[in-house]
């Protein structure tokens, strides 16, 4: 998952809590090998390299997983993908910073994105590609999906305050903090442009997710692209350069969140079918951004007029 996870935990008995925290990394060390598509030998890379040619038979948690991301694809009208694998080797972000494609390639390389091409068997536990080339990357919900693992094993060992989180893109809260406020996370500022945050978002029992174009990404003149791929175009996704959403699910804000740099038109649907869900979605351009926030305030009120 190319990323650092650390958790803080608050109760009355040290070694209990040593040891849940113990348990949940080492649950998100174990879900790294079975959803990695780098790490050779992962039940993600087995399917990659053998669905084309018979049915792949999974492990129970990763069978679910990919039903849930075929249910999330639904959802979102195809602007979430884990197909999407092609694609982004197309560009360069595998592995990389991104570059300049070949417009024939990519166009060749779309013919194997979308979850139409993956038939999954829920009687036999099997992932099956209706043609080779399909490849799945688990990288815009792996994360969300391991902290949401790593929470359930939290609160399992009777963990009531807590707060787990990967890198600045998801975080996940339980009960409050031992002060009896909310849990506190910042939103950094986009592209780097300040030090200081630009949202201060409240968690109880919720999580945060984050997706943004920078990062992983290069210039092509006056525009940064970004390693979000749009699976319908087949070109870095531009509907928008940073999106923040509040959800009970990280696994689900992850996938949300990458969706909405691609299709920021979804929001009103997502707010529609989850009303406690907060967001914030910025558009436009990076020297002119619009904002569109429900609940996530900035810390500068003077954004609001963007």
């Amino acid at each position: 998952m190319a990323t650092r996870f650390e958790i803080a935990l608050h109760g009355s008995n040290p070694a209990s809590l040593r040891a849940a925290a113990e348990e949940a990394l080492d649950e998100i060390d174990r879900l790294e090998d079975q959803l990695s598509l780098y790490r050779p030998g992962t039940e993600i890379a087995r399917v990659n390299a053998e669905a084309h040619i018979a049915p792949v038979r999974v492990s129970p948690g990763v069978f679910r997983l990919l039903e849930r991301a075929r249910a999330l694809s639904a959802e979102t009208h195809g602007a979430f993908d884990i197909t999407i694998a092609p694609l982004v080797q197309e560009w360069g972000f595998m592995g990389g910073t991104g570059a300049m494609a070949n417009a024939n390639l990519v166009s060749e390389a779309r013919a194997f994105v979308g979850m139409h091409h993956v038939q999954l068997d829920p009687s036999e536990f099997t992932v099956r590609f209706d043609r080779q080339g399909v490849m799945l990357d688990l990288g815009a919900i792996g994360k969300g999906h391991a902290i949401e693992c790593a929470s359930e094993l939290l609160r399992e060992a009777g963990v009531t305050s807590a707060l787990i989180h990967g890198g600045t893109s998801s975080t996940c809260a339980i009960g409050r903090q031992p002060n009896d406020q909310p849990w506190k996370v910042a939103i950094t500022a986009p592209f780097n442009s300040s030090d200081q945050p630009f949202a201060v978002v409240e968690l109880e029992n919720e999580s945060l997710s984050v997706s943004a174009v920078w990062g992983r990404s290069f210039r092509a003149g006056e525009k940064i692209l970004g390693h979000v791929i749009d699976p319908r175009t087949g070109a870095p996704a531009t509907g928008a350069f940073m999106t923040a959403l509040v959800l009970p699910s990280p696994t689900e804000g992850d996938a949300f969140t990458t969706a909405l740099i691609t299709a920021p038109e979804l929001l009103d649907d997502l707010h529609a079918s989850r009303p406690a869900m907060r967001s914030l979605v910025l558009s436009g351009n990076h020297t002119a951004p619009k904002m569109d926030g429900r609940g996530i305030i900035p810390l500068d009120r003077a954004r609001e007029n963007l």
